[in-house]
């Protein structure tokens, strides 16, 4: 059976620690139109895709910190984001979008969610588990900080993969009520249903138990937003002896090992986006946004470190090899 997608990364370059959400969606809404009309039926956002990186800074005001979280139980309606995702309703195109989550009760996540444009709403939402980087920033002034551990507590969702309705046509159904939620994946099933989606954040995506969740579940494609540090010696991955140039392309070395591995050992499509460029002047992060083929090979990357969309069509047939004969899951 024939299952194919035309799947997108929408990758974001330079977001200043001054820039205005409003600018930042009006950006996001631009490579969302861009996809569509590429023919891009589920379009992936980079972690933290509405602000900068804030987590490399040390925040005194907590009402300065928690400007850039979103409150709220439900990203979908609040006043800075509804704009993306009406504009996906309208363009029929799925989203997964990236955001600091501030909950009701306090607590500060490191979150995304998909959003079905055939259900208008959001079917999963996915909080990072992996949280990199130190609570407490480095002596040394000069030194690029990563306080994720400060701002967020590590995601209590688990890996839950999911289904995407309406973007294959005849698909089989399950009998467990709303397709996404459906417990009904008998083998009849297995390659005809709809697709079986996982959701992971940046650091994540270097941890093989967070595929091997998803390849257990069944993934056929795994979405990945990302913010990495081009140059930062203060921290794991590169080192004060590399030239900043050097440190930049290790970095990107081990961006597109970890997705092009576990794309292969766990039989399934992968897309990753970066939010990347050259933050406030100084703080570089990486590119590298691309759609990877269960055999582990790039089918398309971005070719900069600005806001750029990369296509590719993946045909979920593929993942069958995979996963029935070679390495059965």
């Amino acid at each position: 059976m024939t299952r194919r997608l035309k799947v997108a990364a929408a990758q974001v370059g330079a977001v200043h620690k001054t820039s205005e959400r409003s600018d930042t969606i009006s950006r996001l809404m631009t490579l969302l139109r861009d996809a569509a009309s590429q023919g891009a039926q589920i379009v992936l956002f980079p972690e933290i895709a509405l602000t900068t990186f804030f987590p490399r800074y040390l925040f005194d005001s907590q009402q300065e910190l928690d400007e850039f979280f979103e409150h709220g139980e439900d990203i979908v309606t609040s006043p800075a984001a509804k704009p993306l995702f009406d504009l996906a309703k309208e363009l029929s195109v799925d989203i997964s979008i990236g955001f600091a989550e501030r909950t009701s009760n306090g607590i500060g996540y490191n979150s995304c969610i998909y959003y079905s444009a055939a259900l208008g709403t959001a079917i999963s939402k996915y909080r990072k588990i992996h949280l990199p980087g130190t609570k407490e920033p480095f002596p040394n002034k000069d030194a690029i900080n990563q306080l994720e551990k400060r701002y967020f507590t590590p995601g209590d969702l688990g890996f839950k993969a999911f289904r995407a309705p309406g973007l294959i046509p005849n698909t089989l159904k399950g009998t467990g009520g709303e397709e996404h939620n459906s417990k009904d994946d008998s083998t009849t099933r297995i390659g005809k249903g709809d697709p079986i989606l996982g959701l992971m954040i940046c650091n994540d995506r270097r941890w093989p138990e967070a595929w091997r969740c998803y390849g257990l579940q069944g993934a056929e494609l795994i979405l990945c937003g990302y913010n990495t540090n081009g140059y930062a010696p203060d921290l794991w991955g590169s080192t004060k002896s590399m030239s900043v140039e050097e440190a930049e392309e290790e970095s990107l070395f081990h961006h597109r090992l970890v997705m092009q591995a576990n794309s292969y050992m766990n039989a399934c499509f992968s897309i990753s986006a970066a939010r990347c460029g050259l933050d406030d002047g100084k703080f570089s992060l990486i590119g590298g946004s691309a759609i990877v083929s269960p055999q582990g090979h790039i089918l398309a990357e971005a070719k900069g470190r600005d806001d750029e969309v990369v296509v590719a069509e993946v045909e979920l047939e593929e993942c069958r090899q995979g996963k029935e004969k070679v390495r059965p899951l």
